[in-house]
């Protein structure tokens, strides 16, 4: 009898390695791939941030970014406003966002890696900035109060997840009413051969695990936001198909053809309604997070 296979802890064990391979001082490639040159060269994770952005962050925090986005230059993160990454990793993401919504807002990060969050600290120690926490939690289970926060971003981790519904929901409960939804994903626009699907290495590498752009748009809804689009922001052809399925099967590889066009990435847009409608009163006052708080919620303190 096959045992089944853990897909977080598939997911931990890539990210842990990812994390080990940029402290040794060596770049990625997407979501735990194998190592890439220093200016990218799969074609999810290269060319995500201009030369600006890469100059605001410490240059480990650029080396191990395993996104398919930039969404902190989509969200519009305004002053004095609070920001949770969803699966923050290395930090780039989260220190970015601490800058952009300045002394007066903050940042909080969350992974389940301890080799990502003890990358993150020291990325963190770098920055010199003091508006970022980052949580050790997994992002099906928040260690956030409710309505505490004003944007949810994430940047290629949601797809990962084998319980997208929670995840979801769990964004939807922390953000506050009138709070907004701004993730970077890969999506999948179409069918998917099953042997993709079925691939544990792709499910790590941002592709097997990727909701289609229908499904993501009606479990926002079904989890109770307003509002939800998607913005393509790349689409991978045949060319790249062949790239991210390099090191698999001769099979997976014939199948390239048949993704052409298939995989993109998303910027996916959604708002927490200002009013509860499961009860049509006004949603409870928010929350201000603290990293005290955070740390001591269920869940959170040392349990993986």
């Amino acid at each position: 009898m096959n045992t089944p296979i853990d897909i977080k802890e598939v997911v931990k064990t890539k990210y842990g390695q990812a994390a080990t391979r940029v402290a040794q001082g060596a770049a990625n490639s997407c979501c735990g791939g194998a190592p890439a040159g220093l200016d990218g060269c799969d074609p999810i994770t290269s060319n995500l941030y201009d030369a600006l952005q890469a100059g605001e962050v410490p240059e480990k925090a650029l080396l191990a970014s395993l996104g398919c986005g930039n969404p902190t230059a989509l969200a519009e993160l305004k002053p004095g406003e609070t920001v949770l990454d969803l699966g923050s990793g290395g930090g780039i993401d989260v220190l970015l966002s601490a800058k952009r919504v300045g002394p007066t807002g903050g940042a909080f990060g969350l992974d389940m890696t301890d080799q990502m969050l003890a990358l993150a600290e020291e990325n963190k120690r770098k920055s010199g900035l003091t508006n970022v926490h980052f949580l050790k939690g997994e992002i099906e289970r928040i260690p956030l109060p409710d309505n505490s926060v004003d944007v949810v971003i994430s940047n290629c981790v949601i797809n990962l997840s084998g319980d997208k519904d929670r995840v979801l929901r769990e964004a939807f409960r922390v953000l506050k009413p009138g709070g907004r939804f701004a993730v970077s994903d890969v999506v999948v626009r179409g069918d998917v051969p099953p042997a993709i699907r079925k691939n544990m290495e792709l499910w790590v590498g941002c592709v097997a695990g990727a909701l289609s752009d229908q499904d993501y748009l009606a479990k926002l809804a079904a989890a109770g936001f307003a509002g939800a689009d998607i913005e393509v922001t790349r689409v991978y052809s045949v060319e790249d198909a062949q790239d991210f399925l390099a090191g698999q099967g001769a099979d997976l590889k014939q199948l390239a053809e048949q993704v052409d066009g298939k995989f993109v990435s998303g910027f996916i847009r959604a708002v927490k309604p200002a009013v509860d409608h499961a009860s049509g009163d006004a949603s409870p006052a928010a929350t201000q997070p603290t990293a005290a708080s955070a740390c001591c919620a269920s869940g959170c303190c040392g349990s993986k």
